[in-house]
């Protein structure tokens, strides 16, 4: 059975990534959204992911983008994977021609089984909590039994993990990966190593 794959999001920090990858994750987010407490820029991403080692993805978390917004952060910051949090459309989407997912904010009434259908060419749904006016990143967990066992989509599980629920979490929903931000940090867009460590430690246990 493959291993349940770690994502750690809102990277502000070049010894934040380090730790990150140290201790097992497979992926960096980066947060392209101003609103977001955990958002860096373009060029302060790119000091960051030009010192990371191979066989790292680097991820760019975007809502509702400028689509050049999206193009210059791939050039500039090397991203090999976006992820899309707002009401883009497939078609924005795939326009940018790198592995994409879409963030589904879950709810009682949502139909995950539409959802893949409608992002049919995504390579994952991410799952979050639903907040309104929240895009991402509400540290709330959701109902995971509203996700059915059979989705046609790699689901990353995300929302209100930490080192005390990630086990868990992977029990019961059997994700692809994990995705977590503020689970991990010692204060808003500083991570902390030991929650890190923690919570790595419970998924590739």
């Amino acid at each position: 059975m493959l291993r349940t794959r770690a994502k750690i999001c809102g990277i502000t920090r070049y010894e934040d990534a380090c730790n990150a990858i140290e201790s097992g994750c497979d992926a960096l987010g980066f947060v392209f959204y101003p609103p977001s407490p955990r958002n860096v820029d373009i060029d302060h991403a790119r000091s960051i992911t030009t010192k990371l080692p191979p066989f790292v993805s680097v991820i760019g978390l975007f809502v509702d983008p400028e689509p050049d917004v999206v193009y210059r952060a791939i050039e500039r910051a090397g991203l090999s994977c976006l992820q899309f949090h707002g009401n883009e459309t497939p078609e924005f989407c795939e326009q940018f021609k790198l592995p994409w997912f879409k963030a589904i904010r879950v709810k009682n009434d949502t139909d995950l089984y539409q959802c893949s259908k409608t992002y049919k060419n995504s390579s994952a749904l991410l799952l979050d909590a639903y907040k309104p006016g929240v895009p991402g990143g509400t540290g709330e967990t959701f109902n995971w039994s509203l996700i059915p066992s059979d989705l046609p989509k790699p689901i990353i599980l995300a929302g209100g993990l930490n080192a005390s629920n990630v086990a868990s979490a992977i029990e019961q929903v059997k994700p692809y990966a994990v995705d977590v931000s503020g689970g991990v940090e010692a204060e808003k867009a500083i991570k902390s190593n030991d929650k890190i460590i923690a919570f790595m430690n419970e998924v590739l246990k």
